[in-house]
C-alpha cells in the first residue's frame, strides 16, 4: 500500500470500518489481515491524538487560530479575466463580511456551472448567459424622446432579437409591465406597432416635460431579458468546459434557467444560500467561504476551528453575526456582553430587569477575577486526603 493511501485513510476518519468497507474505500483486492490490522491500528492512533481534551477551551483557540493569521491578510480585490467591470472582494474585507454575516456582500456574485448538453458549447453557453444577463430595452433598438408629439418611441432592431433569442412580442409585453412593477412608474399609456416593430410610450400629462422625460429614462433603464440583479456575465472556457461567472447575485432565479447545474452552481452570498437552499448549505457556505479566503492568502487554518464558528454563527436555524447583534449580543452573561460594547446600556439595563450573572463563561470570571471554569479551572476538589 502507497503512503498517500494511507494518508487519505487517516484523513478519512475511519474507526469503525470493517476490511470490506476498507478494501472498497481503497480499492485494493490482495489487503492482508494484516495489512489491514496495521492500518487500522493507525487509524485507531490518530483518531484517539485528534480529539479535544475534556475541559479544552475551543472557543479562545478557534479565536487564535483564526484572528493570529487576519492579521497577516492584505486586501485584495481579484479580476475575472481581466475585465475590470467584474471583481470579488478577498483578503481581511471578505473575512470580516462572512463573520459579520451581511446580507449583501460588497461585491455579490456567482460561479454557474453548466449541464452536459450545454458546457461544452460555446454558443449554448452564451445563449445562457443571455437568459442570466440583465439586458436593458436601450440595447435592443433606438430610442427616441419625441419633443414635438410628447412620446418616447422605440424602434426595435429585429437582428439583435434573433441573435439573442427572444421575440418581438416577448419585449412588447415585458417593458410595459416592468416599468409599471418594478419601476413603479404608471403614468404612462402604451401602443404596439409589430409589422414596424415600433413601441411607443405616451405620457399621460402631456403638458409636462419632466413626465417625458422621467418616462425616457424609466424606458432606456427598463429590463427585458435576463435576471434583475445579475449586472454581467463572463463566460470562460475552464478545465473542456464553460463556466459563467457573474457580477451580481440571485440564485433562486438562476436555478430556474434552463441549462444550469443546480448541484453545483454557487454564490458568495451567505444570506442567500441559507434562504433558498436552508441553513445547513448556509453553514457549509461559511466554512468554504472561509477557507478559500484564507488559503488565497496562503494561510493553513486548520478546518475544525472554522466548523465551530460556523456551528455558533446557525445554530439557532439562521445565520447570525459574530458581534454585538448576534452570538455576543445574546449572551446571557451580563458581564459578557458589556465587556464587548456599549458598556454603560448593558449595564443600566440589567439592572432595571433585576439581571444575576450566574459566572459560567469565560470573560465574566476574568473580569471578577476568579479561575475560568475551563482546563484545570474546570476540576474541583471533592475530598482531602489526610
Amino acid at each position: 500500500m502507497k503512503q498517500s493511501q494511507i494518508d487519505v485513510i487517516e484523513a478519512a476518519d475511519l474507526p469503525k470500518k470493517t476490511k470490506d468497507d476498507l478494501i472498497a474505500y481503497i480499492g485494493e483486492k490482495d489487503l492482508s489481515d494484516e495489512t489491514f490490522n496495521a492500518i487500522m491500528d493507525r487509524i485507531n492512533i490518530e483518531y484517539a491524538n485528534s480529539r479535544i481534551e475534556p475541559c479544552e477551551a475551543v472557543g479562545i483557540i478557534a479565536a487564535q487560530s483564526i484572528g493570529e493569521p487576519g492579521t497577516q491578510m492584505t486586501m485584495r480585490t481579484f479580476h475575472f479575466a481581466g475585465v475590470a467591470e467584474i471583481n470579488v472582494t478577498l483578503g481581511l474585507p471578505r473575512l470580516i463580511e462572512i463573520l459579520d454575516a451581511r446580507k449583501i456582500p460588497s461585491t455579490p456574485s456567482m460561479t454557474i456551472y453548466l449541464q452536459d448538453e450545454y458546457c461544452c458549447d460555446r454558443e449554448k453557453a452564451r445563449e445562457v448567459s443571455w437568459q442570466i444577463e440583465a439586458a436593458h430595452l436601450s440595447e435592443f433598438g433606438e430610442i427616441v424622446t419625441d419633443m414635438l408629439d410628447m412620446k418616447v418611441r422605440v424602434r426595435i432592431n429585429r437582428d439583435v432579437c434573433k441573435k439573442r433569442k427572444i421575440t418581438i412580442e416577448e419585449i412588447f409585453e415585458r417593458a410595459p409591465r416592468k416599468i409599471r412593477d418594478k419601476n413603479h412608474y404608471r403614468d404612462f399609456e402604451c401602443e404596439e406597432d409589430l409589422a414596424d416593430a415600433c413601441l411607443t410610450f405616451i405620457p399621460k400629462d402631456q403638458d409636462s416635460y419632466q413626465n417625458l422625460f422621467a418616462l425616457a429614462e424609466n424606458v432606456r433603464k427598463v429590463i427585458v431579458q435576463g435576471i434583475d440583479d445579475i449586472e454581467r456575465v463572463v463566460v470562460r472556457k475552464e478545465n473542456e468546459e464553460y463556466i459563467l461567472y457573474t457580477e451580481g447575485s440571485n440564485l433562486k432565479d438562476v436555478f430556474e434557467v434552463e441549462g444550469v447545474d443546480t448541484t453545483r452552481t454557487r454564490t458568495n452570498n451567505i444570506a442567500e444560500i441559507s434562504d433558498v437552499l436552508g441553513i445547513e448549505a448556509g453553514r457549509n457556505a461559511i466554512i468554504d467561504e472561509a477557507l478559500n479566503t484564507l488559503r488565497e492568502q496562503g494561510l493553513d487554518v486548520d478546518v475544525r476551528h472554522i466548523m465551530l464558528v460556523a456551528d455558533m454563527m446557525c445554530i439557532d436555524g439562521e445565520v447570525k453575526q459574530i458581534g454585538r447583534h448576534g452570538i455576543a449580543g445574546e449572551k446571557e452573561s451580563v458581564l459578557s456582553r458589556a465587556s464587548f460594547e456599549v458598556t454603560v446600556n448593558h449595564l443600566l439595563d440589567a439592572a432595571v430587569a433585576n439581571e444575576t450573572d450566574i459566572l459560567e463563561g469565560v470573560t465574566e470570571n476574568v473580569i471578577v477575577g476568579q479561575p475560568i471554569q475551563l482546563g484545570t479551572g474546570d476540576v474541583k476538589l471533592i475530598a482531602k486526603k489526610n
